[in-house]
């Protein structure tokens, strides 16, 4: 590092301590927060094994969601068994392509659109693989997405 470099950090972090003795204290506070939460028990790194029938195991942290655990195990030769690549769509719970239907274990949902799936589909064990975190291991099978016009009758007689 040049001695340039060093001159304008110097510089950054006397004027930060010149500001005042409260803001260091917070800063330290926050700092210190940050560690704190790193070193709770919900914080650490858990996995989850995510089993495809048929087509093989994905390895899942607590804080991501399933979809992007399958995607990696794919791109790692992991899921050969799938009979094609992986159903991706918006990753947000919105296009309802990723439709798996969880056949044991547990986990949290985050927000995904009702008309890909529906109340009575989410009761079933139907869900997005986008909008669901692993709390425990899961056992899962790929659904047929649903399209969203075939769901309601109305439009789908015209």
């Amino acid at each position: 590092m040049s001695d340039k470099a060093d001159n304008n950090a110097g510089a950054f972090w006397l004027s930060r301590v010149k500001r005042g003795k409260k803001e260091r204290q917070v800063g330290e506070q926050a700092a210190l927060s940050v560690i704190d939460e790193a070193r709770t028990p919900v914080a650490a790194a858990q996995r989850f094994t995510i089993t495809v029938e048929g087509a093989g195991t994905a390895t899942c942290y607590a804080s991501e969601r399933v979809l992007v655990a399958l995607e990696r195990a794919q791109g790692f030769g992991r899921l050969k068994g799938l009979p094609r690549k992986l159903p991706v769509g918006c990753r947000r719970g919105g296009c309802g392509v990723c439709r798996v239907r969880v056949l044991s274990g547990d986990y949290q949902v985050s927000p995904m659109s009702r008309a890909h799936v529906t109340e009575a589909d989410e009761a079933a064990g139907i869900v997005l693989a986008c909008s669901i975190y692993p709390l425990s291991d899961l056992s899962l099978r790929f659904e047929t997405p649903v399209r969203a016009d075939a769901a309601d009758p109305e439009t789908s007689q015209l």
